[in-house]
């Protein structure tokens, strides 16, 4: 069997390119997904129509437990595990001031501890076949940080340190560990933003326009390739020139 991949929150956005993209290049894929069932059900049929192994799974990433059966339900179905992406997450935007300590936690418990739940759910595996690439999602506000978002910023910042530190701990066991923080992507996450806001975005860009999810799976995937072989610990930020 070839490789595998699970591809967290991929029912939508980024997550649904990379899902779309590593089938595309021969890979079982897992989409994983919490609320958007019929999405992600659809999605994984539809790679299965054009010949690929996909599976929808629905876990949620917060829960320990959860991860674990996900994790259990893509050995049981694809033999092993390549490649994990660290997809899902959430975006609200608020005064510092205005910020309750619950929607903290919502924040650091999706971005941060849904990332260590699943790398070390799945560390088990690659750590026993010494081999396995680790892909992060950031953001370039987890680079500069961004105004009405300190909670968002910090979460990502705290998946580059994550990303950095585990590269360091697993490399000698051939494991890959990587991050890419995107710019302002085309996704409905971004949905919210008005056509002033919106325009000057996308001034502040040099490339002058915003990027697309398939752009960032594109990124993914040469992570996940042997073109990648010698690369860990690293940033990946494909922004269009919006920090350089």
């Amino acid at each position: 069997m070839g490789k595998t991949v699970i591809v967290t929150g991929s029912a939508r956005g980024i997550g649904r390119a990379a899902a779309m993209a590593f089938a595309e290049n021969g890979y079982g894929v897992l989409v994983n997904y919490l609320h958007s069932r019929d999405q992600a059900e659809a999605l994984a049929g539809s790679l299965r129509d054009k010949g690929a192994a996909a599976l929808a799974c629905r876990a949620d990433v917060r829960d320990r437990a959860q991860v674990k059966r996900m994790v259990e339900t893509c050995l049981s179905a694809f033999g092993g595990i390549d490649v994990l992406i660290n997809n899902a997450g959430i975006s609200r935007q608020a005064l510092f001031t205005d910020i309750t300590e619950a929607e903290w936690d919502a924040m650091m418990d999706v971005h941060v501890k849904g990332t260590f739940h699943c790398s070390q759910c799945v560390l088990g595996h690659m750590l026993e076949k010494k081999a396995g690439n680790i892909i992060n999602v950031s953001s370039v506000w987890g680079m500069t940080g961004a105004s009405c978002e300190v909670h968002y910023s910090t979460a990502k910042a705290a998946v580059i340190g994550f990303t950095k530190a585990l590269a360091k701990e697993v490399g000698p066991s051939r494991i890959r560990v990587n991050c890419i923080a995107p710019g302002i992507i085309q996704t409905e996450m971004n949905g919210f933003l008005t056509k002033d806001e919106t325009r000057a975005l996308i001034e502040q860009t040099p490339l002058q326009r915003f990027g697309t999810a398939g752009e960032v799976a594109r990124c993914m995937l040469f992570l996940a390739s042997d073109a990648a072989d010698f690369i860990t610990g690293q940033v990946l930020s494909p922004n269009g020139g919006f920090v350089i």
